[in-house]
Protein backbone atom coordinates (compact mmCIF):
# COMPACT_ATOMS: atom_id res chain seq x y z
CA UNK A 1 0.00 0.00 0.00
CA UNK A 2 1.11 3.54 -0.55
CA UNK A 3 0.34 6.64 1.97
CA UNK A 4 2.30 9.66 3.36
CA UNK A 5 3.10 9.19 7.03
CA UNK A 6 3.69 12.65 7.61
CA UNK A 7 5.91 11.79 10.05
CA UNK A 8 9.70 12.77 10.42
CA UNK A 9 12.18 12.01 13.08
CA UNK A 10 11.61 13.99 15.83
CA UNK A 11 7.96 14.75 15.55
CA UNK A 12 5.28 12.67 16.77
CA UNK A 13 3.74 9.72 14.81
CA UNK A 14 -0.16 8.59 15.43
CA UNK A 15 -1.17 6.82 18.69
CA UNK A 16 -2.31 3.38 18.29
CA UNK A 17 -4.94 2.61 20.87
CA UNK A 18 -5.73 -0.92 22.28
CA UNK A 19 -8.07 -3.77 20.09
CA UNK A 20 -11.13 -2.50 21.99
CA UNK A 21 -14.46 -2.79 20.39
CA UNK A 22 -15.66 -0.24 18.29
CA UNK A 23 -12.66 1.86 19.43
CA UNK A 24 -9.30 2.85 17.96
CA UNK A 25 -8.52 5.86 16.22
CA UNK A 26 -8.39 4.99 12.82
CA UNK A 27 -12.23 4.73 11.50
CA UNK A 28 -13.25 2.00 8.91
CA UNK A 29 -17.19 2.76 7.52
CA UNK A 30 -17.83 4.42 11.03
CA UNK A 31 -16.46 1.05 13.02
CA UNK A 32 -12.87 0.77 14.80
CA UNK A 33 -10.53 -1.63 16.01
CA UNK A 34 -12.11 -5.45 15.74
CA UNK A 35 -11.39 -7.62 19.14
CA UNK A 36 -8.53 -9.60 19.41
CA UNK A 37 -8.41 -12.76 18.28
CA UNK A 38 -7.80 -16.20 19.87
CA UNK A 39 -4.46 -16.39 20.20
CA UNK A 40 -2.57 -18.71 18.18
CA UNK A 41 -0.73 -21.56 19.64
CA UNK A 42 2.98 -21.08 18.32
CA UNK A 43 3.55 -17.72 17.34
CA UNK A 44 4.45 -15.85 14.24
CA UNK A 45 5.73 -13.00 12.74
CA UNK A 46 3.55 -10.25 10.55
CA UNK A 47 5.77 -10.35 7.58
CA UNK A 48 4.48 -6.92 6.65
CA UNK A 49 3.05 -3.80 8.54
CA UNK A 50 2.46 0.04 8.40
CA UNK A 51 2.66 1.65 11.99
CA UNK A 52 3.04 4.68 10.88
CA UNK A 53 0.07 5.62 8.87
CA UNK A 54 -1.94 8.29 10.25
CA UNK A 55 -5.15 7.18 11.94
CA UNK A 56 -7.53 10.68 11.79
CA UNK A 57 -5.00 12.90 13.18
CA UNK A 58 -4.48 10.61 16.28
CA UNK A 59 -1.21 11.86 18.06
CA UNK A 60 0.54 10.20 21.06
CA UNK A 61 4.16 9.22 22.78
CA UNK A 62 6.52 7.23 19.79
CA UNK A 63 7.26 4.66 22.41
CA UNK A 64 4.13 4.44 23.62
CA UNK A 65 2.38 3.99 20.91
CA UNK A 66 4.36 1.04 19.18
CA UNK A 67 4.70 -0.60 22.62
CA UNK A 68 0.87 -0.45 22.86
CA UNK A 69 0.69 -2.23 19.03
CA UNK A 70 3.22 -5.07 19.75
CA UNK A 71 2.00 -5.67 23.24
CA UNK A 72 -1.73 -6.34 21.50
CA UNK A 73 -0.29 -8.43 18.76
CA UNK A 74 1.90 -10.53 20.88
CA UNK A 75 -1.05 -11.34 23.57
CA UNK A 76 -2.63 -12.84 20.24
CA UNK A 77 0.86 -15.03 19.25
CA UNK A 78 2.15 -12.43 16.75
CA UNK A 79 5.52 -11.96 18.47
CA UNK A 80 7.33 -9.63 15.88
CA UNK A 81 6.85 -7.31 12.74
CA UNK A 82 8.48 -6.01 9.43
CA UNK A 83 7.83 -2.36 9.73
CA UNK A 84 7.43 -1.33 6.29
CA UNK A 85 8.61 2.21 4.19
CA UNK A 86 7.00 3.42 1.15
CA UNK A 87 8.72 7.34 1.38
CA UNK A 88 11.48 9.15 2.83
CA UNK A 89 9.38 10.43 5.44
CA UNK A 90 8.15 6.57 6.24
CA UNK A 91 11.32 5.04 5.74
CA UNK A 92 12.79 7.24 7.93
CA UNK A 93 10.22 6.41 10.60
CA UNK A 94 11.11 2.53 9.79
CA UNK A 95 14.64 3.56 10.97
CA UNK A 96 13.37 5.33 13.84
CA UNK A 97 11.07 2.47 15.14
CA UNK A 98 13.40 -0.73 14.37
CA UNK A 99 15.43 0.84 17.58
CA UNK A 100 12.53 2.03 19.48
CA UNK A 101 11.43 -1.84 19.51
CA UNK A 102 13.17 -5.01 19.59
CA UNK A 103 10.17 -6.99 17.84
CA UNK A 104 10.73 -4.70 14.87
CA UNK A 105 12.76 -5.24 12.08
CA UNK A 106 12.70 -3.16 9.06
CA UNK A 107 12.17 -2.65 5.27
CA UNK A 108 12.86 1.24 3.26
CA UNK A 109 11.72 1.67 -0.38
CA UNK A 110 10.02 4.18 -2.51
CA UNK A 111 7.07 2.57 -3.86
CA UNK A 112 6.50 2.24 -7.20
CA UNK A 113 3.45 4.98 -7.81
CA UNK A 114 5.84 7.75 -6.26
CA UNK A 115 8.78 6.80 -8.85
CA UNK A 116 7.35 8.76 -11.73
CA UNK A 117 6.55 11.66 -9.67
CA UNK A 118 10.17 11.75 -8.36
CA UNK A 119 11.22 11.23 -11.45
CA UNK A 120 9.48 14.25 -13.05
CA UNK A 121 10.81 16.38 -9.87
CA UNK A 122 14.43 15.76 -10.55
CA UNK A 123 14.16 14.07 -7.25
CA UNK A 124 14.28 10.33 -7.86
CA UNK A 125 18.25 9.67 -7.55
CA UNK A 126 18.37 11.94 -4.74
CA UNK A 127 15.45 9.23 -2.88
CA UNK A 128 17.29 6.71 -3.87
CA UNK A 129 20.38 7.27 -2.70
CA UNK A 130 18.77 8.23 1.15
CA UNK A 131 17.07 4.81 1.09
CA UNK A 132 20.55 3.23 -0.08
CA UNK A 133 21.34 5.07 2.86
CA UNK A 134 18.56 4.02 5.91
CA UNK A 135 19.33 0.22 4.55
CA UNK A 136 22.31 0.66 6.22
CA UNK A 137 20.79 0.35 9.47
CA UNK A 138 21.58 -3.48 11.13
CA UNK A 139 17.88 -3.60 11.64
CA UNK A 140 16.78 -2.74 7.97
CA UNK A 141 16.59 -6.34 6.50
CA UNK A 142 14.78 -5.81 3.17
CA UNK A 143 14.31 -2.79 0.51
CA UNK A 144 10.85 -2.55 -0.02
CA UNK A 145 7.86 -2.41 -1.13
CA UNK A 146 9.45 -2.03 -4.53
CA UNK A 147 7.94 -3.18 -7.80
CA UNK A 148 5.65 -2.51 -10.44
CA UNK A 149 2.22 -0.89 -9.78
CA UNK A 150 -0.40 -0.90 -13.03
CA UNK A 151 -3.39 -0.18 -11.45
CA UNK A 152 -2.63 3.60 -10.43
CA UNK A 153 -0.02 4.04 -12.73
CA UNK A 154 -0.40 4.42 -16.61
CA UNK A 155 1.54 3.70 -19.43
CA UNK A 156 2.89 6.84 -19.50
CA UNK A 157 4.76 6.35 -15.87
CA UNK A 158 5.89 2.50 -16.84
CA UNK A 159 9.38 3.38 -18.01
CA UNK A 160 10.32 5.53 -14.10
CA UNK A 161 8.51 2.39 -12.49
CA UNK A 162 10.69 0.02 -14.21
CA UNK A 163 14.25 2.03 -13.64
CA UNK A 164 13.25 2.68 -9.98
CA UNK A 165 12.34 -1.14 -9.59
CA UNK A 166 16.01 -2.24 -11.28
CA UNK A 167 17.26 0.07 -8.92
CA UNK A 168 16.13 -1.37 -6.04
CA UNK A 169 16.82 -4.86 -6.71
CA UNK A 170 20.32 -3.64 -7.53
CA UNK A 171 20.10 -1.99 -3.84
CA UNK A 172 18.91 -5.32 -2.13
CA UNK A 173 22.44 -7.45 -4.02
CA UNK A 174 24.72 -5.07 -3.33
CA UNK A 175 23.62 -4.72 0.63
CA UNK A 176 22.95 -8.54 0.74
CA UNK A 177 19.37 -7.72 1.63
CA UNK A 178 15.65 -9.48 0.71
CA UNK A 179 13.31 -7.76 -1.42
CA UNK A 180 9.90 -7.03 -0.61
CA UNK A 181 7.83 -6.79 -3.91
CA UNK A 182 4.53 -4.46 -4.59
CA UNK A 183 3.36 -6.33 -7.52
CA UNK A 184 -0.23 -4.79 -8.87
CA UNK A 185 -1.47 -6.06 -12.55
CA UNK A 186 1.93 -6.35 -13.46
CA UNK A 187 2.97 -9.71 -12.67
CA UNK A 188 4.61 -10.60 -15.70
CA UNK A 189 6.45 -7.50 -16.01
CA UNK A 190 7.84 -8.23 -12.14
CA UNK A 191 9.06 -11.41 -13.06
CA UNK A 192 10.98 -10.30 -15.87
CA UNK A 193 12.64 -7.40 -14.61
CA UNK A 194 13.54 -9.96 -11.71
CA UNK A 195 15.01 -12.02 -14.38
CA UNK A 196 16.61 -9.59 -16.68
CA UNK A 197 18.07 -8.16 -13.35
CA UNK A 198 19.29 -11.27 -11.60
CA UNK A 199 17.11 -11.31 -8.32
CA UNK A 200 18.70 -11.35 -4.60
CA UNK A 201 19.02 -14.34 -2.97
CA UNK A 202 15.89 -13.18 -1.11
CA UNK A 203 12.19 -12.54 -3.20
CA UNK A 204 9.34 -11.93 -1.18
CA UNK A 205 5.74 -11.49 -3.11
CA UNK A 206 4.16 -9.13 -0.43
CA UNK A 207 0.51 -9.43 -0.13
CA UNK A 208 0.77 -11.80 -2.90
CA UNK A 209 -1.54 -11.31 -6.02
CA UNK A 210 -1.58 -13.46 -8.25
CA UNK A 211 -3.02 -17.46 -9.43
CA UNK A 212 -1.44 -20.89 -9.24
CA UNK A 213 1.02 -20.16 -12.19
CA UNK A 214 2.78 -17.26 -10.12
CA UNK A 215 2.87 -19.06 -7.44
CA UNK A 216 4.81 -22.47 -9.43
CA UNK A 217 6.79 -19.66 -10.60
CA UNK A 218 7.64 -18.75 -7.07
CA UNK A 219 8.22 -22.05 -6.39
CA UNK A 220 10.75 -22.83 -8.79
CA UNK A 221 12.42 -19.47 -8.24
CA UNK A 222 12.48 -20.35 -4.05
CA UNK A 223 10.82 -16.77 -3.71
CA UNK A 224 8.46 -16.28 -1.15
CA UNK A 225 4.96 -15.39 -1.28
CA UNK A 226 3.47 -13.10 1.34
CA UNK A 227 -0.61 -13.90 2.35
CA UNK A 228 -2.51 -10.97 3.77
CA UNK A 229 -6.09 -10.89 4.71
CA UNK A 230 -7.30 -11.21 1.09
CA UNK A 231 -6.71 -14.86 0.89
CA UNK A 232 -9.55 -15.20 3.82
CA UNK A 233 -12.30 -13.59 1.13
CA UNK A 234 -14.65 -16.42 0.00
CA UNK A 235 -13.81 -14.95 -3.66
CA UNK A 236 -10.69 -15.02 -3.53
CA UNK A 237 -10.31 -17.70 -5.80
CA UNK A 238 -7.04 -17.06 -7.86
CA UNK A 239 -5.26 -16.70 -4.05
CA UNK A 240 -6.91 -19.91 -2.86
CA UNK A 241 -5.15 -21.80 -5.67
CA UNK A 242 -1.96 -19.89 -5.75
CA UNK A 243 -2.52 -20.97 -1.41
CA UNK A 244 -2.95 -24.90 -2.69
CA UNK A 245 0.35 -24.18 -5.33
CA UNK A 246 2.86 -22.73 -3.18
CA UNK A 247 5.58 -24.70 -1.55
CA UNK A 248 5.09 -24.42 2.26
CA UNK A 249 8.51 -23.31 2.78
CA UNK A 250 7.70 -20.44 0.88
CA UNK A 251 5.13 -19.24 2.66
CA UNK A 252 4.60 -16.07 4.76
CA UNK A 253 1.66 -13.98 6.46
CA UNK A 254 1.55 -10.49 7.14
CA UNK A 255 -1.11 -7.40 7.49
CA UNK A 256 -0.17 -4.56 5.44
CA UNK A 257 -1.68 -2.98 8.46
CA UNK A 258 -4.40 -0.86 8.57
CA UNK A 259 -5.18 -2.68 5.30
CA UNK A 260 -6.80 -5.67 4.17
CA UNK A 261 -8.56 -6.76 7.53
CA UNK A 262 -8.97 -10.95 7.32
CA UNK A 263 -12.28 -11.93 7.19
CA UNK A 264 -15.15 -11.76 9.54
CA UNK A 265 -13.83 -8.41 10.13
CA UNK A 266 -13.84 -6.88 6.58
CA UNK A 267 -13.89 -3.17 6.17
CA UNK A 268 -12.67 -2.59 9.44
CA UNK A 269 -9.00 -1.34 10.29
CA UNK A 270 -6.73 -4.10 10.23
CA UNK A 271 -3.17 -4.64 12.81
CA UNK A 272 -0.93 -6.82 14.01
CA UNK A 273 -2.76 -8.58 16.37
CA UNK A 274 -5.37 -9.84 13.59
CA UNK A 275 -3.06 -12.10 11.67
CA UNK A 276 -4.23 -15.24 13.72
CA UNK A 277 -7.75 -14.50 11.87
CA UNK A 278 -5.53 -14.99 8.49
CA UNK A 279 -3.58 -18.11 9.55
CA UNK A 280 -6.16 -20.31 10.54
CA UNK A 281 -7.99 -19.63 7.17
CA UNK A 282 -4.89 -20.21 5.52
CA UNK A 283 -4.56 -23.46 7.62
CA UNK A 284 -8.21 -24.62 6.96
CA UNK A 285 -7.74 -23.82 2.87
CA UNK A 286 -4.66 -25.82 3.42
CA UNK A 287 -6.23 -28.67 5.30
CA UNK A 288 -3.23 -28.19 8.18
CA UNK A 289 -2.46 -28.71 11.55
CA UNK A 290 -2.62 -25.13 12.61
CA UNK A 291 0.85 -25.45 15.16
CA UNK A 292 2.36 -26.99 12.51
CA UNK A 293 1.56 -24.58 10.03
CA UNK A 294 2.67 -21.55 12.67
CA UNK A 295 5.78 -23.00 13.19
CA UNK A 296 6.83 -23.50 9.62
CA UNK A 297 5.28 -19.39 8.70
CA UNK A 298 7.90 -18.32 11.63
CA UNK A 299 10.80 -20.51 10.50
CA UNK A 300 9.81 -19.48 7.29
CA UNK A 301 10.07 -15.46 8.16
CA UNK A 302 13.26 -16.23 9.92
CA UNK A 303 14.94 -17.47 7.22
CA UNK A 304 14.08 -14.48 5.05
CA UNK A 305 14.87 -10.96 7.15
CA UNK A 306 17.63 -13.28 9.64
CA UNK A 307 16.31 -13.19 13.67
CA UNK A 308 15.09 -10.64 15.50
CA UNK A 309 17.62 -11.03 18.52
Amino acid sequence: MNNRSGFVPGSTPPAYLPPVEGAGPLRHKGKGYPPAPEPLPVPVMDNHTHFDFPADGATGDFAVALADALDAAEAAGVQGAIQVGTDLESSRFTAAAVDADPRLLGAVAIHPNDAPVLAAQGTLEQALAEIEALAAHPRIRAIGETGLDYFRTGEDGREQQHYSFRRHIDIAKRLGLALQIHDRDAHDDVVRLLKEEGAPETVVFHCFSGDGELARICNDNGWYLSFSGTVTFKNSHNLHEALTAADRSLLLVETDAPFLTPHPHRGRPNASYMVPYTVRSMASRLDADLSELGAGLAANTVRAYGSWA
